[in-house]
Parts: C-alpha cells; sequence; structure tokens
C-alpha cells in the first residue's frame, strides 16, 4: 500500500473521513471495533505452531468449520509475539459500517 495510514493510538480517536484506511496495535481499539461488529476473535484450524495460536482472524458470523475461538488474551498474545499490524476501516466510503481488517506482519 503506497498511501499513509492513519494511525489510531486510542479509542478515543477515529477516522478523518468515510472509507480511510487506519492502522492499530492498540488491543482496546482492536477490540471495541471487532465488537461493534459482533466481531468474535478466532484461530484458523489447522495453523497452530508449537503450542501457540495459528493463523488470527475475527469472526464476524460466517459459517466457517476451520475457525476456533479462542480468548482475546490468547489473540492478543499471539499478535504481539508476531509483531501484527492490524489495518481496518470504521466506515466504508459509502458511509456503511465497515468490517475490512487485514493483520500485516512489519516489513
Amino acid at each position: 500500500m503506497s498511501s499513509k495510514r492513519h494511525e489510531i493510538s486510542s479509542v478515543e480517536q477515529h477516522e478523518e473521513h468515510e472509507g480511510e484506511t487506519l492502522s492499530t496495535t492498540d488491543h482496546d481499539v482492536i477490540q471495541r471495533w471487532a465488537e461493534e461488529r459482533d466481531g468474535r476473535p478466532v484461530a484458523v484450524e489447522g495453523t497452530e505452531r508449537a503450542g501457540s495460536v495459528g493463523v488470527l482472524r475475527i469472526d464476524f458470523g460466517a459459517p466457517n468449520d476451520r475457525l476456533e475461538p479462542v480468548s482475546w488474551d490468547d489473540w492478543f498474545a499471539v499478535f504481539d509475539e508476531r509483531g501484527l499490524e492490524f489495518i481496518y476501516q470504521e466506515h466504508r466510503s459509502d458511509g456503511q459500517q465497515s468490517t475490512f481488517f487485514r493483520l500485516v506482519a512489519p516489513d
């Protein structure tokens, strides 16, 4: 992504305009964003390694047998251990609430 993302470091901060791409590593921001959209922390079944949670996702309720619920504590432990960044949108450019997110590792 060539454009600079707006970094969010607290739950009091928000997008400057609809459709803006945001980034954060703040646990409270991520958890609040997910829960406002009925999202739950999950891991992809079969991707565990060395006793650690595998590939992280947030489940918004679409049926998927490969997702295993995990606690927020476990999800964030892996998130921090892997040095991930949470890229997301609060709203789409049309003003609708967005569930777009992705997890990226440092370059």
